[in-house]
């Protein structure tokens, strides 16, 4: 393999020209998609076969005109100070506001004069915009009709904001993204010891984004994305493609400086760090795609798109950085001199002697260090034992948005339930008396134990004529609808448990009337693919690490490496839900992301989380413990080849994480809820992964297991195949570099100061 991606990156590096072309006519073609075809996203999470959802089909089988599922938006009209809006001038205001959002896709406006959504003291008041279209098919015309709502109402001298799904979300971060690359020009700038250098992962990864992106957009125009599918693909193309870019570089630089011609140092680069960087992406793209196991739509669509990203960073590093290293030549290599004035051919430079008086200290202290580093992760990992998992409403949206002004003006004056109704949907089809059904429903709601502030419509009250419309609707329809306005929040735990107990209070409804009744609403929503999502956990985990644990056998050639890996990746991801857990829900230091309210932790986080978090850690796994084999199959003893391995890439893999620490950490900073939440759990493992797991726990453990970490069974030694990923079939047709006469080709990350011809140490 490693000839294959020498031969590969030669190539580029002579046919430069070409190489480049070619990738900009296709981010040029992708741009063209991306204008002409693409569609709106939807900020809807949803699932098809849940009761929540069945409900909704339900009610649009039965009234199509209803729209069940359409976009809402809420116009909360706010009086001037000392007057209230039921006084003649503001109520015309109001109404005149009202008549402005009148368009083809509007199926009602609620007048808050008529329904009765006028606070006690009148000051507040609030409308309801039903659409017959999803939230994310509003159109441009539907929103510029609110806005001119909102202008009219503030003529008048009346406050009005406009919250709701139809006002939309835009998850695109500009700011994000250039934090993201600010920070890691720095590091890539320190690094690398070049200000051209830098600039070249730079440039291919925003490519590689640029080109995923407008696919994604363009394929918005044929299928349904959730609006977090380009996001993340974003933010993951843009972290890992530094990164690749940055390991291919900085092997790149050694092959220069060590005397290699340049078409040869290119290929040599690719042929080596490359093929660690085939198999790290192979790990993450493995992880993202195993989301498709959930069968569920919209992770199955994150996870298509970020590892298609992914995959673009790997051909962009094999391809199109050896094509610029071609037009840079010298210029990305500066000379770098030992403290006895050698240059740095690939012997132990001043750079990897920090690496190796770590590696050392870790070894010696090898007990005291994996205690230590389980004992810190187990703390930050507490708080994951009082997460709670919910869908993120406006009460998280930014400070002083209007859906956030509406959200807390309706919070205030009406209850925090009006932000998140349920709705009960009875199917009176198999009931031999229909209106009792209803009746029994209506009943059993309204003795129903749960936090319940609000009961629409309230039978028991109404009169024989409304009594008799309503037998009426369901001979027509065989429906009949239940509004539940909650003590609590959409988010909150109460209101969670409410749903559960109403749904065992009527779980007996087939048996006494023949009925069948449903609860629905955004909450129960959240519940449904909440239990969806934890029942489908256990089988992704075992697919996905199983599929890594197999592929990870073949690149170390041993069974305890690839267990390591993945029990410290749980290590890894336990530290990042613990520190959500404690900061989203908590409180405790949110300010320093922005926040400034306390939620419930994203309810998709968990399972992302662990998919996105166990390809990245595999990553750092493969570019770390790569270097250390090759040393220990080349003659080195275990431990000491334990540090020599950390000496060589311990320096770039931790410029590496750094920088997708920056990327994350960048879009964490931003305005919306569900990228901050995602984020801001990479950002924070990334960190522990790579600092705590890979760079202390796991030299500690090989430490302690010494030469046993490399075993293999015999008949699985003749039966893998040889991939070659230490380049020993490279090291044979090439030959060491000229200037360094006793360096063989390193991998990823640094020089191997073995002979050309090395005597393999049994592994098994």
């Amino acid at each position: 393999m490693a000839w294959q991606l020498f031969r590969l990156g030669r190539w580029s590096f002579v046919h430069r020209r070409l190489v480049v072309v070619t990738w900009l006519l296709l981010l040029v073609l992708a741009g063209v998609g991306a204008a002409t075809l693409s569609g709106k996203t939807t900020d809807s999470f949803t699932l098809k076969g849940m009761e929540s959802t069945d409900a909704f089909e339900l009610v649009e089988e039965r009234s199509p005109d209803a729209s069940p599922d359409g976009a809402t938006a809420r116009i909360v009209f706010e009086a001037p100070e000392g007057e209230s809006l039921t006084d003649p001038a503001n109520r015309a205001a109001v109404e005149e506001a009202l008549a402005r959002v009148g368009t083809g896709s509007v199926d009602s406006v609620a007048d808050p004069f008529t329904t009765g959504t006028v606070s006690e003291d009148g000051t507040v008041a609030y409308a309801a915009v039903n659409y017959n279209t999803p939230p994310g098919e509003v159109s441009t015309a539907d929103h510029d009709a609110l806005d001119a709502a909102k202008q009219t109402a503030e003529a008048a001298g009346i406050g009005a904001v406009v919250g709701g799904d139809a006002a939309g979300a835009d998850l695109h971060d500009d700011l994000a993204e250039v934090i993201g690359i600010g920070v890691a020009f720095v590091v890539l700038a320190v690094t690398l010891g070049s200000l051209v250098a830098a600039g070249m992962p730079l440039v291919t990864a925003v490519i590689g984004v640029g080109i995923g992106a407008a696919s994604i957009a363009a394929l918005s125009g044929f299928a349904e994305l959730n609006s977090v599918t380009p996001a993340l693909g974003t933010m993951l193309g843009l972290a890992v493609g530094i990164d690749y870019a940055l390991f291919i570089l900085s092997r790149y630089q050694h092959e220069v400086r060590a005397g290699r011609p340049l078409a040869e140092a290119a290929g040599a680069s690719v042929g080596t760090a490359g093929s660690a960087v085939v198999f790290a992406g192979l790990t993450v793209i493995i992880a993202l795609l195993g989301l498709a196991i959930t069968g569920i739509d919209f992770l199955m669509q994150m996870g298509v798109a970020a590892a298609a990203m992914v995959a673009l960073a790997v051909l962009i590093s094999l391809t199109l950085l050896p094509a610029f290293l071609g037009f840079a030549g010298r210029r990305v290599v500066r000379d770098r001199r030992s403290r006895s004035g050698a240059a740095d051919t690939g012997g132990n430079t001043e750079a990897g002697a920090g690496g190796r008086r770590w590696a050392k200290a870790v070894s010696k202290h090898r007990v005291v260090a994996l205690v230590g580093g389980v004992a810190v992760a187990a703390v930050l990992s507490l708080p994951l034992g009082s997460m709670q998992l919910a869908i993120l409403d406006n009460g998280v949206a930014p400070a002083g948005s209007d859906s956030r002004v509406a959200h807390d003006l309706i919070a205030e004056n009406f209850g925090e339930g009006m932000n998140g109704p349920l709705l009960v949907v009875v199917d009176t089809a198999g009931a031999d008396d229909k209106l009792r059904a209803v009746e029994t429903v209506h009943a059993t709601l309204a003795g129903s134990d749960g936090e319940i502030a609000v009961l629409i419509p309230p039978l028991a009250d109404d009169s024989a004529e409304a009594r008799a419309a309503l037998a009426g609707q369901l001979d027509a329809v065989d429906l009949a609808n239940f509004t539940i306005i909650p003590e609590g929040g959409p988010s909150d735990a109460g209101t969670k448990e409410l749903v559960d107990s109403l749904r065992a209070d009527l779980a007996e409804l087939p048996e006494l009337t023949g009925a069948t009744a449903m609860v629905t609403g955004q909450t129960a929503v959240g519940v449904d693919i909440s239990q969806e999502l934890a029942d489908v956990f256990p089988l992704y985990l075992l697919v996905v690490v199983g599929l890594a644990f197999v592929l990870l056998v073949l690149v170390f050639r041993s069974v305890l490496v690839p267990l390591k890996a993945a029990l410290g990746f749980l290590l890894s991801v336990g530290v990042a839900l613990g520190c959500t857990v404690a900061v989203f829900q908590w409180g405790w230091l949110n300010g320093l992301i922005g926040l400034d309210a306390t939620s419930p932790v994203l309810f998709i986080l968990p399972l992302l989380l662990t998919g996105v978090l166990f390809g990245l850690a595999m990553d750092y796994e493969v570019f770390l413990v790569t270097r250390m084999r090759e040393a220990y199959v080349h003659g080195t003893e275990a431990r000491q080849a334990v540090v020599d391995g950390f000496a060589h890439s311990g320096r770039v893999v931790t410029a590496a994480a750094l920088i997708m620490f920056g990327v994350f950490a960048g879009f964490a900073l931003g305005d919306d809820s569900i990228i901050k939440t995602i984020g801001f759990a990479l950002a924070v493992g990334v960190l522990a992964d790579a600092f705590l797991v890979r760079m202390l726990i796991v030299p500690a453990v090989m430490a302690i297991v010494g030469k046993h970490i490399w075993w293999l069974p015999k008949w699985l030694d003749r039966a893998l195949p040889n991939l070659d990923v230490e380049g020993e079939a490279l090291v044979s047709k090439l030959g060491p570099p000229p200037g360094n006469p006793t360096a063989a080709v390193a991998t990823e990350a640094g020089a191997v100061e073995s002979p050309p011809a090395p005597t393999r140490q049994p592994v098994s």
